[in-house]
């Protein structure tokens, strides 16, 4: 880490200068040099602090000798990711009736061939009612945990990365139209919608949102069984990682949050008890859970609505109480319960919340939230601000994104044979058993 005075206002690091205060006497190719500043536009008298992501190797002169932390291993409970590259989950609503499709099999089977550590697949509901919308997936049924399994065998034949599921219940935010239908909340009268449930009876927004039934002491007890059988199932189909969904303003978020919990009895009102239905979630999964793989919480670290105490504060408390209870990773993301949320949106704008919580528990985790270039994402690893960097958009817009960011970082990637002429990263040894090898019967 390098820390630099700041005489002016700081837009653009000065390479040389930078450099020089390194050690660095002589640059030779300036290509190869790569300064990522994770504060910029820092006021005069301060301190802007860099990540020199690029070492300097005096025994061969202006060489550059690149040792990347994005592409270091990590592990997670007993499970070892390859590498620090996560593929967030990302809806397709692209399901039959809450089943996998053949769409599923194509987009997650494009990541496990393409070198990623770990793929996180889209929010699944852990009942019919807790889907986002008509297209998402479920894992209630034989059939859709059938589906499920021929799309991860798939990925796990073919593939060589580590496949997690992401479960999760919508609430009051289920019952919504596809995006390119217009995404807007389906009543419950349509034959495409349904009744939906929250801590409390307030709708997500004053217009076009039905008001969701107050969940009791029954329903709550329904929805913990539905994650722990849905949990069941994710370990029969071969996930190896498990993450619950509290963010983005769905049920267990809406639990955690003032905005949407008006509860007054043992679960809403103090932070205390907004967290003991989420808790209550987790140690429902983590008592089916393998204890071998590995098992984490994505949640929103602050609602951005000023008056909300929903904010890093205590979503590092609510951190520390999943560490206590044995989570092995949090993915720290923001926002999304409430339509008044006023999101300072820019590159990497959510690592500092992954900072903060890192910072105060030690728990192993993932940023999220437009990280798009390799140096960025492994100025996030080296900097300790996350120890997993979660792309989403970066992903869609580029399958082979890792392939990518091996190459700019001069690291490896895992390939399949069949692609190895497309990209020089692609050296060492393939994907060990793609092709498979058919055997006589």
């Amino acid at each position: 880490m390098i820390r630099v005075p700041i005489s002016g206002r700081l837009r653009k690091p000065a390479v040389t200068a930078i450099f020089a205060q390194a050690g660095v006497k002589r640059i030779t190719d300036r290509r190869e040099i790569t300064i990522c500043y994770l504060w910029p536009n820092l006021q005069a008298g301060g301190t802007c602090e860099f990540v020199q992501l690029a070492e300097f190797n005096p025994c061969k002169r202006g060489a550059i000798q690149m040792a990347s932390k994005l592409f270091s291993p990590i592990t997670l409970a007993g499970i070892e990711l390859r590498n620090r590259i996560i593929v967030a989950p990302m809806c397709q609503y692209s399901a039959d009736e809450g089943a996998a499709t053949d769409w599923h099999l194509m987009h997650l089977g494009q990541y496990a061939v393409s070198g990623v550590g770990l793929i996180i697949t889209e929010a699944v509901g852990v009942e019919m009612a807790g889907r986002i919308s008509p297209g998402c997936l479920s894992l209630c049924t034989d059939a859709q945990e059938a589906s499920l399994k021929r799309v991860v065998e798939f990925c796990q034949t073919f593939g060589n990365t580590t496949m997690g599921i992401q479960l999760g219940h919508a609430g009051r935010k289920g019952s919504t139209d596809l995006p390119w239908l217009g995404g807007k909340p389906i009543p419950a009268s349509d034959p495409r919608g349904w009744a939906t449930e929250a801590p409390s009876a307030t709708p997500y927004a004053p217009l076009g949102w039905e008001t969701p039934a107050a969940l009791d002491e029954a329903g709550m007890d329904r929805i913990k069984a539905a994650f722990a059988d849905a949990a069941i199932r994710a370990d029969r189909i071969g996930f190896e990682v498990a993450e619950l969904h509290a963010a983005h303003g769905y049920l267990l978020h809406q639990f955690l949050s003032p905005l949407s919990n008006l509860r007054t009895d043992s679960y809403g009102g103090s932070l205390e008890n907004r967290m003991r239905f989420p808790l209550e979630v987790f140690d429902a999964v983590a008592a089916v859970w393998p204890k071998h793989k590995a098992l984490g919480v994505r949640f929103s670290a602050t609602d951005w609505v000023a008056h909300s105490s929903w904010d890093i504060a205590e979503s590092t408390q609510f951190a520390a109480a999943l560490k206590a209870r044995g989570c092995d990773f949090v993915d720290v993301s923001s926002a999304g319960n409430s339509p008044e949320q006023n999101i300072e949106v820019g590159p990497g704008y959510q690592t500092g919340f992954a900072a903060e919580i890192r910072r105060h528990t030690q728990m192993p985790t993932m940023a999220v939230g437009q990280i798009t270039e390799p140096h960025q994402a492994e100025a996030v690893i080296r900097s300790g601000q996350a120890d997993m960097v979660a792309l989403a958009r970066g992903m869609l817009n580029d399958p082979r994104w890792a392939w990518h960011a091996a190459e700019a970082l001069n690291a490896e990637a895992a390939y399949a044979p069949q692609y190895m002429r497309s990209n020089k990263a692609l050296r060492g040894l393939p994907i060990p058993g793609n092709p498979p090898v058919a055997v006589k019967k």
